[in-house]
């Protein structure tokens, strides 16, 4: 874990792909956890530090994660979630395919499968589905791999994946969508790069970048890209 921001109402952190935000039935300490003993420690806290879960991100994807650290900021950061446009996230995704078109909108329709923790993605809309809709753009590219940035207007379940494996560019290392091989750490090369918001107490404007993974093809295909 590294801290990217804090004040007193908030603590951005850069997530390590593998690391899990809250507490699931493997039992591995969440990242809620670890931030909270963190804080503990940092300020001296005879108790344990409140930690709010405002967001997450796949146990296999890496980046910026927000939590709150008061009971005043929490629900402010859930509303300002769930309202368009109030929190502006940017992914980086490295896909084994280049997308027909250089940058595009894709609208899309997705259902979810719980019993194997997938979702699927329908042109059109069908029972059961939800409405996902995203903005991407070529990047950079490689021989083999290109660089995408993608923006979020909805926030579904395995959204980005499920999306781009839809148009025949799956993220490598994502075996469940369509990738040929598996990364050697477990991970996927997506990466929640960047979060921008208006501060829900100060109203002030915070724009926070995580740094890619320390990996070689990451430093590769993004550098000279800002």
């Amino acid at each position: 874990m590294r801290v990217l921001y804090e004040d007193n109402h908030l603590i951005i952190v850069s997530k390590d792909a593998g690391e899990i935000v809250q507490g699931d039935k493997t039992g591995d300490t969440p990242l809620s956890e670890i931030v909270g003993l963190y804080l503990k420690e940092k300020y001296n806290k005879p108790g344990n530090a409140f930690v709010g879960v405002v967001h997450r991100l796949d146990r296999p994807v890496s980046g910026v994660v927000l939590f709150a650290k008061t009971s005043k900021a929490l629900p402010r950061l859930n509303a300002m979630l769930a309202g368009h446009g109030k929190v502006r996230k940017t992914y980086w995704a490295i896909v084994c395919r280049r997308p027909t078109q250089d940058s595009g909108t894709l609208t899309h329709w997705l259902t979810r499968n719980a019993k194997n923790n997938t979702a699927r993605a329908y042109d059109r809309e069908v029972p059961m589905s939800k409405k996902a809709v995203l903005d991407y753009r070529l990047l950079a590219g490689s021989d083999r791999y290109w660089l995408l940035e993608v923006e979020l207007h909805t926030g579904r379940h395995h959204q980005i994946r499920c999306q781009l494996a839809k148009i025949g560019c799956p993220i490598k290392g994502d075996l469940k969508y369509g990738a040929p091989r598996s990364n050697p750490d477990g991970s996927i090369s997506l990466h929640a790069r960047r979060i921008e918001l208006e501060h829900p107490v100060s109203h002030t404007r915070i724009d926070v970048c995580a740094p890619v993974p320390d990996d070689r093809l990451w430093k590769e295909i993004t550098m000279g890209v800002t």
